[in-house]
């Protein structure tokens, strides 16, 4: 019998219905599981389930039966896809795993950084607009999204979304080309320009060798 062992279900929230598969199986879930308690949790599983429960050389080594690794998200940055390779797992994720939800956060801390909303309600909380001599009250920076510009670093379905939603806001919105690389045809802009000239910045890149501290450096 298939043995499926699903680390982290907390992480997806109880309001979603999880859709079990139609064979013979066993089913084993865990609220939570520390990196330290994964290699036994998943020593005789066939098929492991996580969402950021991370699986390593390591955790492979002792699960010799397992088939195959489900990423419940986009990003799998917590498995080491190259072992689970070499080791013949499949690793498979989520494709378009919340398209929208995502975007519409970033937007709406967009929305909060630009209008300075988070000080604002803070200055309502504290009595400090009902101080104010007059209506308007200036006590942080607003600035309009329209006509600013948008940098957009990962042109995914997510990255796309955020861009759909910032010209709904008369928004320039720009994509960066790879870093190191000035340029890859009209869709994008060089990396360093869109760094330099962007008004806001939003980033949905996976996580990766490659993206690991591309704008901030340790």
């Amino acid at each position: 019998m298939t043995r499926i062992v699903f680390l982290d279900r907390d992480t997806i929230g109880p309001s979603v219905d999880i859709v079990r598969p139609d064979f013979e199986h066993e089913w084993i879930e865990y609220g939570k599981t520390a990196p330290e308690e994964v290699a036994e949790r998943i020593s005789n599983a066939d098929l492991v389930i996580t969402n950021k429960a991370p699986i390593r050389t390591e955790q492979l080594a002792s699960a010799s039966k397992l088939r195959m690794i489900s990423v419940a998200a986009t990003g799998f940055d917590v498995i080491d896809v190259a072992a689970c390779t070499n080791a013949g797992v499949v690793v498979s994720n989520v494709r378009g795993y919340a398209a929208n939800t995502v975007p519409e956060h970033a937007f709406a801390l967009i929305l909060a950084l630009r209008r300075s909303i988070v000080g604002y309600r803070q200055d309502v909380i504290n009595g400090e607009w009902e101080k104010s001599g007059q209506f308007c009250f200036f006590n942080h920076p607003i600035a309009d999204l329209a006509g600013s510009r948008l940098g957009v670093i990962g042109e995914g379905v997510i990255g796309q979304n955020v861009a759909r939603i910032a010209r709904g806001f008369n928004m320039e919105v720009v994509f960066a080309a790879h870093k190191g690389v000035s340029g890859l045809g009209p869709l994008y802009t060089p990396w360093d320009e869109v760094i330099k000239t962007s008004d806001v910045i939003t980033l949905h890149s996976p996580l990766m060798p490659a993206t690991r501290n591309m704008i901030a450096t340790p």
